[in-house]
Parts: structure tokens; C-alpha cells; sequence
């Protein structure tokens, strides 16, 4: 009889309340394949994040797979091994960066540096959820009432969420250690960023006209002398390191990508970068995400509470940069397109093809993509510059 309970535990185990959780979370996995693969919203992270889930959630006998081996008798499997390698340590993150970083022109926003401005206006959201999380989070979750620590912590965390910025979220939950807590937040950030395309129209169309969607913005497609782009990431990766020192691992290697990309003596590194790179970090990250969606860290009252709190983030920055256009058009005589203010999130390059794409339904001869990217790739920079003032100052109020 134990025999044949071993050999078909995994059958037994799905007859069981965690089976139950095991289906649910099945279920959730097959949404995000079927995202990735029927829809084309973002597949290279969606995939990978659906897979791992999977894999996560088989039954106990495999469980040596999934990251809820560790602490037990059993050896870890690759996904906790990737996940410590990876994820725990922040290594993914900060190579991930590097090959964004690589892939990214600064030429239109050193050409407009205006544009910079909607990259921070567009942060709005981090700190207004941030604010609104701390009032929530003792609400909602009662077990955390009094641990002022750990409600901090899991706000500035959720708030990140909004800047659509996956690396930066991953960074800021690891440096406050929400490793109860990083399945949601991991899940809640990727998932968005790639499904921005799905978010962001509409509150775009809600907060603007037709005619203002419509406006035509002057570019002259030349790009910024070599000089520039080679002392640029030197110069912000020293600022940056001197304002917000808690910003330089993130920022000084986007900051190095570029500069592999600039400096014209290391284009095979940058070609590597951009694609081999790229592609085999991106393959382990989402796999190692969706391994944190176990269904007993998973399926529980907090992540509806961090899913819906970091789309309200997602929503507030991407309002935020839409209004602030808005409001610069009023004392300027060369109105700026308000869609151009929303891709001031962190969502590389996402978010400049999604205004560009709503741009020429409105009016197929109007081209906004190299603003639009402007905006983008100083959001990239501001989010991770917000990311390092939330963690000096929730560290600041904790100490206090």
C-alpha cells in the first residue's frame, strides 16, 4: 500500500484542498500562457512566468523543484536555486539592466532634455500609493497592525509597482526583505509591464480629447554629438551615486550598458548585451518569478490587496504624466501631445510604441514615437532614482 501511495501521491495530492490550490494555480498559469502566446503581450516574459508556476505548483513529489524545498530534508531544486542565484542576491535585476541600458539611445532626450520631466512627473503614482498603502495595509491585513516596520517596507514595495519597472520592484522588495511577500509583488510588476498596452489606453482616451491626441510634435531626426553620449551615463551615474546612493547599482548599470553601446570600441560586447544577454536573463528571471507563485504564498488575501493597489500605482503614474502635460500646454505656444506625458513610465520600450500606435489611429501621418521615447527612457532613469529615495526614506522612518 505504500508502494502504491508513493507511486501515485501526485494523483492523491490533487484530490486534496492543496490540490484544489494546485488547480487554481494551474488555472492562473495557463491565463498567462495563453496571454503571452494568443495575444502577444509581452510572450518573453509572460511565458516564462506561467511555465514556472507550473512548476512551482506540481505535486509534493516533485516538490524538490520549487522554491518551498528549501528548509526542508530535501536538496533544493533549480528553480530555489535560481531564485538564490538570481533573484535573492539582485544579480538578474542589475544584468538586466545592463543590457537595457545597451539597448537605449539617449540622443532625443539629450537633443529635448524638457522630456526628462515627464519621466519624474510620471512617478506620481509611487508616492501617492505608497501613502495610500500605508493606510490600507493594517486594514486589510490585520496581522500586520502595529508592525509599523513591515507595513513600511510592504508600501514602498507596492508603490513601486506602478513605475511598470520589474528590476526596480524586484530590487526594493529584496533590500526589505519581503521574501513572504515576493511572489504578488514579482508577479504584480511584471504582469503589468506587460500588459501595458492593455492599461494604458484607456486612461489615456479618459483623460484626453480626440483633438488633443491629433497634435503634431516637430523632431529633426539627428542624433546628439559622440562626446555627449559617451559623458552622459558617466556624468548621471555620478550625480545619481552623489543624490541617491541607494539608486547606484541599479542606475550605474543601465549606465554601463549605454556606455558599452557609446563608446564604439566594444560592439560585439554591446551586440551581446542587447541580445544574448538580454534574452538568456530575461528566459531565467521569468521562470524564477513564476516559481515564487506557490499556492500557499500565493493564493492568499494579500496579493489581491498588492495586485489591486499596484494597478492603481500603474494608473496614477501613467495619469500623472498625461496631466502634467497637460498643465505644461498651458504656457506653452508649442502644445506637447498629453500621450507623450504617459510613457514617462518605466515600461522600455513598451510604452513609447503603445503612444506612437495610438498616435497614428488617431491620425495615420502623425509621428510621436522619438518623443515618446524620450519620455520613456527618462523614466527608466526616474524610477529607479524614485525607487532609491523610497528606500532611504522608508529606511530613515524605520530608524527613526
Amino acid at each position: 500500500m505504500e508502494i502504491i501511495s508513493d507511486l501515485f501521491s501526485g494523483v492523491i495530492h490533487m484530490f486534496t484542498l492543496d490540490g484544489l490550490k494546485t488547480l487554481i494555480m494551474f488555472i492562473i498559469s495557463f491565463i498567462l500562457i495563453y496571454l503571452a502566446i494568443a495575444k502577444d503581450y509581452e510572450p518573453s516574459l509572460l511565458l516564462p512566468i506561467g511555465f514556472g508556476a507550473i512548476l512551482a505548483n506540481l505535486p509534493p513529489v516533485l516538490e524538490t523543484m520549487a522554491p518551498a524545498a528549501l528548509g526542508t530534508a530535501a536538496e533544493p531544486g533549480f528553480l530555489r536555486i535560481l531564485f538564490n542565484a538570481g533573484i535573492a542576491t539582485e544579480l538578474f535585476p542589475i544584468l538586466i539592466f545592463i543590457a537595457v541600458g545597451a539597448m537605449i539611445d539617449f540622443s532625443p532626450l539629450l537633443k529635448d532634455p524638457s522630456m526628462i520631466f515627464f519621466g519624474a512627473a510620471a512617478q506620481f503614482g509611487i508616492f501617492a500609493t505608497f501613502l495610500v498603502s500605508i493606510l490600507l495595509i493594517p486594514v486589510v491585513l490585520p496581522e500586520t497592525a502595529g508592525d509599523n516596520s513591515l507595513i513600511m517596507r510592504l508600501a514602498a514595495a507596492i508603490g513601486i509597482i506602478g513605475a511598470a519597472d520589474g528590476p526596480t520592484t524586484l530590487y526594493v522588495a529584496n533590500h526589505f526583505n519581503l521574501v513572504d511577500y515576493m511572489a504578488p509583488i514579482s508577479v504584480a510588476a511584471y504582469s503589468y509591464m506587460s500588459l501595458v498596452p492593455v492599461i494604458q489606453p484607456p486612461v489615456i482616451k479618459a483623460l484626453t480629447t480626440k483633438e488633443e491626441r491629433k497634435i503634431r510634435m516637430n523632431y529633426q531626426d539627428v542624433r546628439a554629438s559622440k562626446l555627449a553620449l559617451i559623458i552622459f551615463p558617466i556624468a548621471v551615474t555620478v550625480v545619481s551615486g552623489i543624490i541617491v546612493p541607494m539608486s547606484s547599482p541599479l542606475v550605474g548599470s543601465l549606465m554601463f550598458g549605454n556606455l558599452i553601446r557609446e563608446c564604439g570600441v566594444l560592439e560585439r560586447l554591446s551586440k551581446t548585451a542587447q541580445n544574448e544577454l538580454a534574452n538568456l536573463v530575461t528566459i531565467l528571471l521569468g521562470i524564477s518569478i513564476g516559481a515564487t507563485m506557490e499556492a500557499s504564498k500565493f493564493l492568499r488575501l494579500d496579493t489581491l490587496l498588492i495586485m489591486a493597489l499596484g494597478l492603481a500605482a500603474f494608473i496614477f503614474d501613467t495619469a500623472g504624466g498625461v496631466l502634467f502635460a497637460k498643465f505644461v500646454n498651458l504656457f506653452r505656444k508649442e502644445k506637447i501631445n498629453p500621450m507623450v506625458g504617459a510613457a514617462g513610465i518605466s515600461a522600455f520600450p513598451m510604452s513609447a510604441r503603445v503612444i506612437q500606435k495610438m498616435a497614428t489611429k488617431e491620425d495615420p501621418t502623425n509621428f510621436i514615437l522619438m518623443q515618446s521615447i524620450s519620455a520613456n527612457v527618462s523614466g527608466q532613469l526616474g524610477s529607479i532614482v524614485a525607487g532609491g529615495m523610497i528606500i532611504t526614506l522608508v529606511s530613515m522612518l524605520i530608524a527613526g
